[in-house]
């Protein structure tokens, strides 16, 4: 077993909604699935994301395309009309997401 970034294993993007971040997280090798799905839960994405997101986390399952969608609440400081935050639309919040570390 090794210890890996998600950056190694998928790929994410990240779209917004006025205080609401949506991001895909998607292995590049369909035998990755089980491992992020087991490890890449939205309490350990919660976590993982902190600084950034304040509300709740849902991880809804895509398994027919060995993808997640994981949606975030009060997570872009009000939204790109009213925060100060160099980023609102948290384009870069994927990047953050893809340095947590799993097991496989």
């Amino acid at each position: 077993m090794a210890t890996v970034k998600l950056l190694h294993i998928a790929h994410s993007r990240t779209g917004d909604k006025g205080d609401t971040l949506n991001f895909s997280l998607i292995p590049y090798n369909e035998k990755d699935y089980a491992s992020i799905a087991e490890q890449v839960t939205s309490e350990k994405v919660k976590d993982h994301l902190q600084a950034i997101i304040k509300g709740e986390v849902i991880r809804y399952d895509l398994p027919n395309l060995h993808a997640f969608n994981f949606v975030c609440t009060n997570a872009l400081l009000g939204g790109v009309t009213t925060s100060i935050a160099w980023d609102a639309h948290g384009k870069s919040i994927s990047s953050a997401l893809l340095e947590m570390e799993i097991n496989i």
